[in-house]
């Protein structure tokens, strides 16, 4: 199947030499500058935000990005790339995904995740229990195959919940040819000889609060259809929490590094900090140390017993890297009058 390419490292800026803190910055920079609630245009922003995100799902994960690389050349073939032979078969069996039986095509929009990746990173094994079609034979009546794939789920819609439009295209036999491609000994017009064409279902997709990684999202009587009058199969939906450029998710908790100067540690101070549902105050205490942790309560995910987990700013005092001539009196001046000694 050919596949329309994804660089990932055109899509972060990154060179393919890149390392793995260029590549997180890079992500950081452009997801705070695409994230939908900050920008303008949020139509377009909400489609480079996943671009950006699914290039950070690949290069972010070593694992990942050193199956991605393997591709080698291939990867200057654009649209016309078709992964070197058993590929994707290395790919899945390595991150612990069992090889499927493939015997028709899916291809998904509104989950947030491009053909390509659901081909070779993805969850899109394209079936789940049933019999395949090897066993088509054997009865006559079987219920329909399920359908799994991926959906980017944002933690603001983790939080909130929402109602999303996806749509599933399917492959299916070319009614003119009968599958074919050849109609009266000549090429058949409406599937161009392929002997299939598409069929395209639109669903509303409803991501409930509290949604975490991993989780499934269960579309009864959405899969293959089944045989001899059996009953459809499911479509499966795996939650991928997008990932933010302010915080890390731990659970029902949220993890947010926040840069210190050297006097607010020492002194202590006020400071404002992003949550999901706006900026807040904290106190950080006179003599905070990096990597102190401090709780704001109930600024996390929702919990599934109501409520919601906490957010935890984690302290980085940070020191300048340039000083002009007056800030450097005064860091002599404190150097020599200060009775402070870290290593004692």
């Amino acid at each position: 199947m050919a596949l329309e390419f994804k660089d990932y490292y055109k899509s972060l800026g990154v060179e393919r030499t890149a390392n793995a803190e260029e590549i997180r910055k890079a992500f950081r920079k452009l997801a705070r500058q695409y994230h939908p609630d900050v920008a303008k245009d949020k139509k377009s922003a909400e489609e480079k935000f996943k671009e950006i995100n699914e290039a950070y799902e690949v290069l972010g994960d070593p694992e990942k990005r050193k199956q991605y690389d393997e591709l080698g050349a291939n990867w200057k073939r654009g649209a016309e790339f078709r992964a070197p032979p058993g590929w994707e078969r290395r790919a899945r069996r390595s991150s612990g995904d069992a090889e499927p039986f493939m015997d028709s095509e899916f291809h998904f929009g509104g989950t947030g995740f491009s053909d390509f990746f659901e081909q070779f990173f993805g969850s899109m094994s394209g079936r789940r229990g049933g019999s395949g079609f090897r066993d088509r034979f054997q009865e006559q009546s079987q219920r329909g195959q399920d359908i799994e794939a991926d959906i980017m789920v944002t933690l603001e819609e983790a939080l909130n919940g929402s109602i999303r439009p996806v749509s599933l295209r399917r492959s299916v036999p070319c009614e003119r040819c009968g599958g074919s491609g050849e109609v009266k000994g000549k090429t058949c017009p409406q599937c161009e000889g392929s002997g299939q064409t598409s069929k395209i279902e639109n669903y509303q997709v409803k991501i409930p609060a509290g949604v975490r990684e991993g989780q499934q999202l269960r579309l009864a009587g959405r899969g293959e259809a089944g045989l001899g009058g059996g009953p459809a199969g499911d479509l499966f939906l795996r939650v991928r929490l997008a990932k933010h450029p302010d915080y890390r998710v731990e659970g029902d908790d949220l993890y947010f590094d926040l840069d210190l100067a050297p006097w607010e540690a020492v002194l202590g101070s006020q400071v404002s900090v992003p949550t999901l549902g706006g900026r807040v105050n904290i106190k950080i205490p006179a003599g905070a140390q990096s990597g102190q942790k401090l709780r704001v309560r109930g600024q996390g995910l929702p919990q599934g017993e109501g409520g919601r987990g906490d957010l935890y700013v984690v302290l980085r005092v940070q020191v300048p890297s340039h000083v002009n001539e007056s800030e450097r009196t005064h860091w002599e001046r404190l150097a020599r009058e200060s009775r402070f000694n870290p290593r004692d």
